[in-house]
């Protein structure tokens, strides 16, 4: 009997230890990072194809298109991956939230990247414009501002049923409701912009489940304050 027992205390204990959840965290990792290639890889060969001309950023916005939805199945599935060894299933969590919010994602999604064609655009043909010098500081205030409002919407619509207009309006409720974590997100754009330079947009792509779950580490505040306060 307590041989009974003691085998029992051991299968609950199985897969608990840091180790574990270490090892299923990197698991989880590399089915999410393989699921999201798959998902964006037309779009992602096409970016790295396109030369970095103010010419192609319409081409390049297009290309992108496909990666706000597997973003979105990104954050779902890392955010309610299974902490058991025994019952890991990345790829399921990741095709079902690609199934319940690529509709939602995209209307975040495609406002935000047509705005930022039209920075992009101006800012290539700055010279051409004749505009101050300052006007070029202002746009790119803007889109560091805008890229900071979508990772919040992205993390909202993917884990929340919201429309679109509540979404847009949380996640600039957000902004400055937690600024700690809006600062990390902008040190996580950083780095982000430092891989394509001094690298390209191919290795960042490889790090996106990295740089996705760390995304969603940093959300758990504005997480945890919209479910309190506008999911009662």
């Amino acid at each position: 009997m307590s041989d009974v027992m003691a085998g029992d205390a051991t299968g609950r204990r199985f897969g608990s230890g840091p180790l574990s959840r270490a090892a299923a965290l990197v698991y989880s990792l590399l089915v999410v990072e393989l699921l999201l290639l798959l998902a964006t890889v037309p779009g992602l060969a096409g970016l790295v194809l396109l030369e970095r001309d103010a010419a192609n950023v319409p081409l390049a916005a297009l290309c992108l298109l496909p990666l706000g939805p597997a973003l979105s199945a990104a954050v779902y599935a890392l955010r309610r991956r299974q902490r058991e060894l025994t019952d890991l299933s990345p790829a399921r969590l990741f095709w079902r939230g690609y199934r319940a919010n690529a509709a939602g994602a995209l209307k975040i999604w495609v406002p935000w990247l047509l705005g930022m064609t039209v920075i992009g655009v101006n800012l290539g043909n700055f010279s051409a414009a004749g505009v101050p010098g300052w006007w070029a500081v202002l746009l790119v205030v803007i889109a560091v501002i805008a890229t900071l409002w979508v990772t919040n919407a992205l993390v909202i619509t993917s884990l929340f049923v919201f429309r679109a207009v509540d979404v847009a309006k949380l996640a600039a409720y957000a902004l400055g409701r937690f600024p700690g974590a809006t600062v990390a997100n902008l040190c996580l754009l950083v780095v982000a912009a430092g891989v394509v330079l001094v690298a390209s947009e191919a290795v960042l792509a490889l790090l996106a489940s990295v740089f996705t779950a760390v995304l969603g580490r940093q959300a758990r505040p504005m997480n945890t304050e919209v479910e309190e306060r506008f999911t009662q």
